[in-house]
């Protein structure tokens, strides 16, 4: 079963492709790694899956919804869908379980936000610390945390939120090596274990041979490699990572066509 498809999707910027005519279905519960070099369209292609990014063509089809457009349809889409950030986009001030609390936002609207959390979603937050290793931590502020802990609030975070879906972007891209590798330990057992389609960008080929149950490389926003790690090949490698891509985008076609 799909969690999310993604059909004839592609951004543009000016008149130069950040994703180019993809076409990709997640399966529920899989961990893909989206790979390739800086400006290769991860990110972008990432931000699509929860509309945080605007498709210049194609859709978004989610199981139940259908087509995400329009303002609910959208909202119920992210209620589902929570991301975890480079940054960790913490409030440094506040303490662990304050931020992890905040995943419950979306559940809450209105003059309710300007209220303390009910009970029940500090504890939920609470189980999502002790699940990624912090509860003894819950009232440390976030501020006199190490940069590991504080992606594991992220992701505490992320978990608090109840998602169906996990979009991670380049999560370990500031940390150490082996701080890394214990995060993306944490987000592939967090996958396995609760059944949460997981879609991680990286940079680190190591890690993504790894972890990943799915490969997908991406060259100038478009799709070069899509399959299991034991199938990347070093051409593949030098195609994905290739800086002058032979694939000619026809954006004035594109243009021509949004303009009719």
């Amino acid at each position: 079963m799909n969690a999310i498809e993604v059909r004839n999707a592609s951004v543009m910027f000016g008149n130069k492709y950040a994703v180019h005519n993809c076409d990709i279905s997640f399966k529920a519960g899989e961990f893909t790694v989206l790979l390739g070099a800086s400006g290769a369209g991860k990110s972008t292609l990432l931000r699509t899956l929860n509309l945080l990014q605007k498709l210049t063509t194609g859709e978004i089809l989610v199981p139940g919804l259908g087509k995400v457009e329009g303002v609910t349809k959208t909202r119920r889409h992210r209620k589902s869908t929570a991301m975890v950030f480079q940054s960790h986009q913490l409030l440094e001030r506040k303490t662990a379980l304050e931020n992890t609390v905040l995943g419950r936002l979306p559940y809450h609207h209105g003059i309710n936000t300007l209220f303390p959390f009910p009970n029940r979603d500090r504890l939920l937050a609470l189980e999502n610390l002790e699940r990624v290793g912090l509860l003894e931590k819950a009232l440390t502020r976030s501020s006199d945390l190490s940069g590991g802990q504080k992606q594991r609030v992220g992701i505490a975070r992320a978990l608090t939120q109840g998602p169906k879906i996990i979009l991670a972007d380049e999560p370990i891209a500031s940390l150490d090596p082996v701080t890394s590798d214990g995060i993306l330990r944490l987000l592939k057992d967090i996958s396995i274990d609760l059944q949460i389609t997981t879609i991680v960008s990286l940079h680190q080929i190591d890690f993504a041979r790894k972890y990943a149950d799915r490969l997908i490389g991406l060259n100038s926003g478009s799709i070069i490699f899509d399959g299991k790690p034991k199938d990347l090949t070093e051409s593949d490698l030098k195609r994905i990572y290739d800086t002058e891509p032979t694939q000619n985008h026809n954006s004035t076609k594109l243009l021509a066509s949004l303009a009719n």
